[in-house]
């Protein structure tokens, strides 16, 4: 006999939410920042969105519910913008469950290194990995206390493979990953988790910009998954992941979201079609 789907028999849907959570979100204004705000909103989360644009924060929060959305200027290459970033967090909201290291930029396309100089390797440097630090940095400082938190980087496939970006570039996100899996470790014992998302190439503004490409063309000329197409939304969806109980003994990983790309080598693949 089968059994009678009632409702009673039939496990829930699980939601993933973020009711009662308070994130922080640097880069919040535009791209990744601004699509992982509007989700963390939609699914309970208070939010502050720290950007140096601050016409697009405001615009954003405005968008939002304004009782729990706030915007506040920060550079992520200042110790003391970071700092006020999270203080006005915890003025605002009580408290800081999720911080969003999602601040970043591409740089200079400068594939030769002896075109590169100090000056544009450091700016990148300083914007990714010094910006991921002290934001880590400073969520540890109220997240230890209350012996609970997520800690979430956005790197980039380029922290796990060369040859696809600038050297300044590479090389920051490789530092994102080694620093969140130093600070996994260490902040661990606090009960706080630590993590990385990887985007595969999204075509934003910035990187159609870098690589000379229209929206197409960034996709069929790189991608290895046909048939979709990655938006910040699908990054977002990552972060929620991260920040939510869901994810609650995940801590140390760097979530890969490539389609593939970074295990295959399309120049030299047997199955490739001519």
């Amino acid at each position: 006999m089968v059994a009678d789907p009632s409702p009673s028999s039939i496990s829930p849907i699980f939601i993933v939410g973020l009711e009662g959570k308070v994130a922080l979100i640097t880069g919040g204004s535009s791209g990744i920042g601004e699509s992982t705000a509007r989700l963390f909103s939609k699914h309970g989360a208070k939010v502050v969105i720290a950007d140096i644009q601050d016409e697009l924060g405001h615009s954003v929060c405005k968008e939002l519910n304004p009782q729990s959305t706030s915007f506040v200027h920060c550079d992520v290459t200042k110790e003391i913008d970071v700092e006020n970033a999270v203080n006005h967090d915890v003025s605002k909201f009580g408290k800081l469950d999720i911080m969003y290291n999602n601040a970043g930029i591409v740089g200079v396309a400068k594939p030769n290194i002896l075109d590169n100089t100090k000056a544009e390797f450091e700016q990148v440097a300083s914007v990714n990995l010094v910006g991921a630090f002290l934001g880590t940095k400073h969520a540890a400082r109220v997240m230890i206390p209350a012996k609970k938190g997520s800690i979430i980087n956005t790197a980039s496939v380029c922290s796990t493979i060369g040859g696809v970006a600038s050297h300044g570039y590479t090389s920051s996100k490789h530092g994102v990953v080694g620093l969140m899996r130093n600070t996994a470790v260490e902040l661990g014992q606090f009960g706080i988790r630590v993590n990385c998302v990887s985007p595969y190439l999204i075509a934003t503004p910035l990187a159609k910009d870098f690589f000379k490409l229209d929206d197409d063309g960034v996709y069929r000329v790189y991608s290895n998954l046909k048939g979709e197409v990655l938006k910040p939304e699908d990054i977002a969806e990552a972060a929620l992941y991260l920040g939510s109980d869901e994810s609650k003994y995940v801590s140390g990983h760097n979530i890969v979201i490539d389609g593939g790309f970074t295990i295959v080598n399309l120049g030299f693949c047997m199955f490739t079609r001519s």
